[in-house]
């Protein structure tokens, strides 16, 4: 379970003693412990589950929860683990075409005897090896009148099972903050080795409306191009524009659409960042991506009602497709420098 700080239990006191509309504060629910991130004066609340992959299953504004987390209780997730809220996916996103990777040339072969490998339904190595991780825990917190934060580490390499399957010297930071309507998610990668090490990470956020049914809704693909997948799910070295599969990208219709693409040549706004977009009847949910986020899978089965908007850094498959020299855009981090990418989520209309 997560270690939290006599600083943080005496913070969420003072907090408690002031008059001011942000609030954090750690409860328990279910057995499991929980920070929350509060604006009362806007009835907005964001749940993360700390020990449970550190997983913010919870962004509700007026009582309505933008995250699709569909549980009977934490106690019982924590039993049975599924993608639900907003995944963490490394040290890989979604899937690997083999059961290893390379960087820099060599070759890294994953240990399947361990059991912390998640496999698909082609048996390809899948979504990383932390999402459902314990290992979190909260080294600061705190709210302020311009927003209420919490920020968890992941110190990777101090885990054999983790160190033995990607053996580069790091911790993970991630920083959950609301403000002004929006939730950002910021991700640092801390690499403590003494080489450069690949950053290939994503999340799988899954996103819900409540005012009409998925044949109503509408989606805004940002992004001017995708890459062809193989049968497996994987890109080939091929990509398509956008509009050659989805005439209307900016308003598509999800009513009788499947989708589980992914996406590159993000449309970024003045500022840089790229806005993708939920709607439906009244509500909607835009979902904003940094520079370092330059991919998006979106995954939606016309079978389910959500969508989820994936922020990348680089396409599925992209430690194995740069060592093909299919792909370029690979990001890594130096000796002693630290990786960071931020994404956001805003709600409108719940």
């Amino acid at each position: 379970m997560p270690r939290f700080s006599a600083a943080f239990l005496f913070l969420g006191l003072a907090m408690s003693l002031n008059a001011q509309s942000y609030q954090t504060s750690r409860t328990v629910i279910d057995g499991v412990d929980v920070v929350q991130l509060q604006n009362p004066d806007g009835n907005e609340r964001v749940s993360v589950a700390v020990s449970l992959g550190n997983l913010a299953y919870e962004f509700s504004v007026n009582g309505k929860n933008a995250f699709y987390a569909p549980m009977d209780s934490l106690a019982a997730y924590a039993e049975r683990p599924r993608l639900v809220g907003n995944p963490f996916l490394w040290p890989w996103p979604n899937r690997l075409d083999w059961e290893g990777y390379y960087f820099d040339g060599k070759e890294y072969r994953l240990n399947m005897a361990l059991g912390n490998v998640r496999p698909d339904g082609n048996k390809q190595p899948i979504h990383g090896l932390v999402t459902f991780s314990s290992y979190w825990e909260v080294i600061d917190s705190g709210a302020d009148a311009s927003g209420a934060w919490v920020t968890s580490q992941l110190e990777y390499s101090k885990h054999p099972e983790l160190a033995q399957q990607f053996p580069f010297e790091h911790r993970v930071e991630m920083t959950y903050r609301l403000s002004g309507g929006k939730l950002s998610v910021t991700t640092k990668v801390v690499n403590l080795s003494a080489a450069s090490m690949p950053v290939s990470l994503g999340f799988h956020p899954y996103y819900q409306l409540h005012d009409s049914p998925r044949s109503e809704w509408k989606i805004r693909i940002a992004a001017k191009d995708q890459w062809l997948l193989n049968d497996k799910l994987t890109p080939t070295t091929e990509t398509a524009p956008t509009a050659s599969q989805f005439p209307n990208p900016l308003e598509l219709p999800l009513e009788g659409t499947s989708l589980d693409h992914v996406f590159g040549g993000l449309i970024r706004d003045a500022d840089g960042t790229a806005r993708f977009s939920f709607m439906g009847r009244q509500e909607r949910i835009d979902i904003f991506f940094d520079e370092k986020f330059d991919t998006s899978v979106i995954y939606s089965p016309t079978s389910r009602a959500f969508v989820c908007f994936e922020p990348m850094a680089g396409i599925t498959n992209a430690l194995n497709l740069q060592h093909q020299g299919t792909y370029k855009a690979l990001q890594s981090v130096a000796a002693g420098e630290t990786w960071q990418g931020t994404y956001a989520i805003q709600p409108i209309g719940f």
